[in-house]
């Protein structure tokens, strides 16, 4: 059974999403600040963490951060402050989704449902489509539709490895520059340009119309199977 815990200082929303994912099967805890919720996350090892940003006594990004020093466990902000500003810098802490309030049940659990399967062990070292190419990131080759091999620099596959790992997500442009170049190229985002222009060329079958390797402007860029 998947472990939830769901952060949140509104006891009406906390009632409502522990009822409705017990009804399908979650096992949740909850917490109403950001303290409780750092300690209920090291003590109970939750599957997934639901966090609103606004609360009381710990802003939600330092809850981020705070888990970010010691899991990878996914996470899914749930907040109403729907700017674009609030979203990247969740995403650049280390957020997994970002769903805006207010919000269907159905839509909270279909994501929770996304980024489960994001996360389900045995991926590793995955072998992905990058539309007629195909990308084994264990052997580090990439195949084209007629066999033949296509050839990347060290850097180009560090970027596209981070990519492919995380089919459907949004990674902002400061985690792959900080992954990918170091914590001092945050603001460097014309290498990201270049890079992705150059996967492009060797991957899309319209490198000016992608449809796998996109841009989601001002905030990152996803893979798109």
């Amino acid at each position: 059974m998947t472990r939830v815990l769901v952060v949140d200082d509104e006891p009406q929303i906390l009632r409502a999403l522990r009822i409705n994912l017990r009804a399908r099967r979650y096992e949740v805890e909850t917490a109403a600040d950001g303290t409780t919720a750092l300690r209920r996350a090291a003590d109970w090892h939750p599957d997934l963490i639901v966090l609103d940003l606004g609360l009381p006594d710990v802003e939600g990004l330092e809850v981020i951060h705070g888990l970010r020093g010691w899991t990878r466990t996914p996470i899914i902000v749930l907040s109403g402050r729907a700017g674009s500003r609030d979203k990247v810098e969740a995403l650049e802490a280390g957020a997994d989704d970002y769903v805006t309030k207010p919000f269907t049940i159905e839509e909270l659990i279909a994501r929770i449902r996304a980024v489960g399967r994001r996360a389900a062990p045995g991926e590793d070292a995955p072998v992905a489509a990058v539309g007629a190419h195909t990308v084994d990131l264990a052997a580090k080759t990439i195949t084209a539709a007629d066999g033949a091999a296509v050839r990347l620099t060290p850097t180009e596959w560090h970027l596209l490895e981070i990519l492919l790992r995380n089919p459907g997500r949004l990674i902002s442009q400061g985690q792959l520059l900080t992954e990918v170049w170091g914590p001092s190229y945050t603001r460097e985002t014309h290498y990201l340009r270049q890079y992705m222009a150059q996967l492009r060329r060797k991957l899309e079958p319209d490198p000016t119309r992608p449809r796998h390797l996109l841009t989601e402007p001002g905030m990152g860029y996803r893979y798109q199977p």
